[in-house]
């Protein structure tokens, strides 16, 4: 497989996740006119990318099984 193409299934695989890592997360959306300070942002990465890997292991998990 081509890097191009392992890129495009990593961004699919990535985007395919995303309701479900937005779902393991549970951040709150931020107040109408009010945005993160740059440390509520760190924050909320952080939890973001330990969602996305929890979405995948079970996403992979699922599909071996």
């Amino acid at each position: 497989m081509s890097d191009a193409q392992e890129t495009q299934r990593r961004y699919k695989e990535f985007l395919d996740l995303m309701p479900l890592t937005l779902a393991l997360a549970g951040l709150p959306p931020s107040d109408l006119g009010r945005y993160f300070s740059e440390e509520q942002i760190e924050t909320r990465l952080f939890v973001m990318r330990h969602a996305y890997k929890a979405a995948r292991s079970l996403a992979r998990e699922l599909v071996v099984k």
